[in-house]
């Protein structure tokens, strides 16, 4: 009897030996999936496949809350005649797992409950990269056919936990940063407390960083999409406290396919650092894409007058209110100024839209005015929205504007009120139909040719829809058709314009896939407290720190006057007196907005300049132009430069008085919102140019001189172990110092509203 009992434990061993060789082991003895590598671990639950953790090995941090409860890795949406019905893998009644290597995990579910999908099979593969605390997510969804699936939401980490003096930053637009990002969620009034950023949109590169501040480590969730395919990316706050990560996917609706898998794989790692240590990693893989091999500036097809410009002059209304200001600034300042118009259009702004010739000045009024600035060396480029058509318009009823407007899953249009003053809506083109990319470059064409200007802006450019239209001949829902059409819209747009003269296309936002399309981007988050007030964001310039030597951005709120209102619109709204100048105590504050869009590597703009500023706020002008002029002396860093983190350095702050007020004029009795906020006194950013050499920017608003005193090690930024140090200010390059051994000593003092570009030669 021992003997028998001895050989069935025998053979027990042995089998349970073979089970663990083929890589089996664990799903009977585990609770556990787990795969890893020498910086992160991942696992999941062997029963359902929920992840329930993700170990920072160097850190020894766990981002997942093993208290939370355990929840699908995915959901899909699909539509049915009921409406929308949300699967996930509760809903499997079968689930394994097959791991393929110590890297690799393949996690299926199949065997659906639901009569309708019950050939359903969802296979996720979660891939670790080698030696980096990173891993690639993967969704396909079988046994579709029959089916339309509207959205798949993959991957949705659950329960991450608070890492402590936690910090969140997204590329909204040019990138934002918030502090504390739970406690400012928890406020939020509606039942689900969410950040939710659209790509490609808004949201201008595919990467968001969760880290402490602190201990410089955090969560990177990013996407490896090169086709620019229509997604969503977010950040919900649960009742524990915990936060949920999710991208949302939207397939093209078609019930004849019989599988779905994104293009693109999710990718979730862990990262040391802050948001600048996830910017760099990001630009590792989107600097080596192909938009920017076909960026517009890398490739030389911007037109110089464009390149060279050293002042934006942003105003609105008729040539004697736009173009003749902007001669004062050219001939005070002695370099190139160029104009951003608005409101020259002889339609009603923001209800009246693509109804926009004759100017409102008329026909030749306007020309004589455009070849006047033209004279003397000022370009002007106009405002035409490319997207937008006003519901209330004679042409859009006379040209059946609706059937080639954008159409939501239910059929409707996506139509919004922007304008306050007449309550007039817009309505979204879409732009996959030819209708419209006729329509849109044939008011480019008679702009640029007929009326003679340098180009246009192109409001609303970085921004995609889904269109559910059947007749237009896209793909029907999710897809990359917005983007490619916007290709193809610009190419028509350009093949009318004539060769012998230097025009522009200009576009609101900033975004990757747009590198190819537009010469300029509209990026307006150094006056981010100017509209949107003390709102617990911060801006940043995540999309420079990945993308800065591959675009040219420009864009101010800045002004010193009160913001304009449109003649077009109802009297009964208009400002008494429509230029009546700010208060001097927020001269910090456009101080402060000029300052950022310094040394964050944008060209300067200033918001409705109007000619007795000069006079009246000669100070704030005095530091414009100063600025400017500096850095027209550092164009190969502040131009063409790559971002590069700044020194550290010790720096002043204060409490300024901040202004948020509408860019156009409030309705009657609405006045100006103030606040106070911290902000540094002095501005930096660091850029190194094509030869190797490295400039840093530096701005006060400080009314008193301040000691600049940091050191760095040479290598730190590649470059060699000797070599000179100078200031370029508006008089151009002054010699400072030299360094040896590596060690780079800066020592001096920075005299009051000092602008200056410390600059690192490479020694030859």
């Amino acid at each position: 009897m021992k003997t028998k009992k001895y050989r069935f434990r025998s053979i027990l061993a042995y089998f349970m030996a073979f089970y663990c060789f083929l890589g089996y082991s664990q799903n009977n003895l585990d609770q556990n999936i787990t795969i890893g590598n020498e910086k992160i671990e991942l696992s999941f639950n062997k029963n359902t496949g929920a992840f329930i953790d993700f170990k920072n090995l160097e850190n020894a941090f766990d981002f997942l809350d093993p208290n939370s409860p355990s929840r699908s890795l995915w959901e899909i949406d699909l539509l049915q005649p009921s409406g929308i019905k949300t699967v996930d893998m509760n809903t499997a009644s079968k689930f394994h797992f097959i791991k393929k290597d110590p890297h690799t995990l393949v996690l299926i579910w199949d065997n659906f409950s639901n009569e309708a999908i019950k050939n359903f099979k969802v296979t996720a593969t979660i891939k670790l990269e080698e030696n980096k605390p990173l891993s690639s997510w993967e969704i396909t969804v079988d046994g579709t056919k029959g089916q339309q699936i509207s959205k798949v939401v993959f991957p949705k980490i659950n329960g991450i936990k608070d890492m402590g003096d936690e910090n969140l930053a997204a590329p909204y637009w040019l990138g934002i940063k918030m502090k504390k990002p739970r406690s400012f969620l928890s406020k939020i009034e509606e039942k689900e407390k969410k950040y939710n950023w659209e790509y490609p949109g808004r949201m201008s590169l595919q990467c968001i960083a969760l880290y402490n501040d602190t201990k410089k480590f955090g969560l990177y969730t990013a996407c490896n999409d090169s086709l620019a395919y229509k997604k969503d990316f977010s950040y919900t706050l649960d009742s524990l406290n915990n936060l949920t990560y999710q991208m949302i996917n939207y397939p093209s609706v078609n019930a004849e396919s019989n599988s779905y898998t994104p293009t693109y794989k999710a990718i979730i790692g862990s990262f040391k650092g802050d948001w600048i240590n996830a910017a760099e990693q990001y630009r590792l893989w989107g600097s080596k894409q192909q938009w920017v091999a076909d960026s517009r500036l890398k490739k030389g097809l911007t037109p110089k007058a464009l390149e060279n410009t050293a002042l934006w002059e942003w105003n609105r209304g008729k040539s004697s209110n736009v173009l003749v200001p902007a001669k004062d600034l050219e001939k005070k300042l002695k370099l190139p100024v160029n104009v951003f118009w608005h409101w020259w259009h002889g339609c009603s702004y923001d209800d009246g839209f693509p109804e926009y010739f004759p100017p409102r000045e008329g026909k030749e009024s306007f020309i004589s005015a455009i070849k006047s600035a033209q004279e003397n060396n000022i370009k002007a480029i106009v405002y035409m929205n490319q997207m937008q058509w006003g519901t209330n318009t004679d042409s859009w009823e006379k040209e059946h504007a609706a059937s080639y407007a954008v159409k939501d899953i239910n059929g409707n249009l996506n139509t919004h009120t922007y304008n306050i003053f007449t309550n007039k809506s817009l309505t979204t083109m879409c732009m996959g139909t030819q209708f419209w990319k006729d329509k849109y470059a044939s008011l480019c064409d008679t702009a640029v040719n007929t009326y003679q200007t340098n180009g246009v802006y192109m409001d609303q450019a970085c921004f995609s829809f889904l269109c559910y239209d059947k007749t237009h001949g896209h793909k029907i829902g999710g897809g990359n058709y917005w983007l490619e059409n916007f290709g193809k819209l610009t190419e028509q747009i350009r093949s009318k314009f004539p060769k012998n003269k230097e025009v522009f296309l200009a576009g609101e936002g900033v975004n990757e896939a747009w590198l190819p399309y537009l010469d300029a981007f509209l990026t307006l988050q150094v006056s981010m407290e100017r509209y949107a007030g003390d709102n617990g964001w911060e801006p940043i310039p995540f999309f420079q720190a990945v993308y800065h030597q591959y675009a040219i951005t420009y864009g101010n709120y800045s002004s010193l006057i009160v913001p304009p209102y449109d003649e077009l619109w109802p009297k009964e709204y208009a400002p008494k007196d429509p230029l009546a100048l700010l208060d001097k105590s927020f001269s910090k504050q456009f101080m402060m907005e000029q300052a950022r869009s310094f040394v964050w590597g944008l060209q300067p703009t200033i918001s409705n300049y109007q000619s007795f500023l000069y006079s009246e706020r000669k100070e704030e002008i005095d530091y414009l132009f100063n600025l400017v002029r500096v850095r027209y002396n550092g164009l190969k860093y502040l131009l063409h430069g790559k971002f590069l983190r700044s020194p550290e350095m010790e720096l002043p702050d204060e409490e300024l008085q901040m202004s948020r007020l509408s860019i156009y004029a409030g309705k009657t009795g609405q006045s100006i919102r103030t606040f106070q906020k911290g902000n540094p006194l002095i501005y930096t950013g660091a850029w190194k140019s094509d030869d190797n050499q490295v400039g840093i920017a530096l701005a006060s608003i400080s009314e008193n001189p301040y000691p600049i005193n940091f050191s760095f090690n040479s290598n730190d930024y590649e470059l060699p172990p000797s070599g000179k140090i100078n200031i370029i200010d508006a008089d151009g390059k002054k010699f400072l110092t030299t360094y040896t051994s590596s060690k780079i000593n800066i020592d001096f003092m920075l005299q009051p509203k000092q602008i200056c570009i410390i600059e690192i030669e490479n020694g030859k």
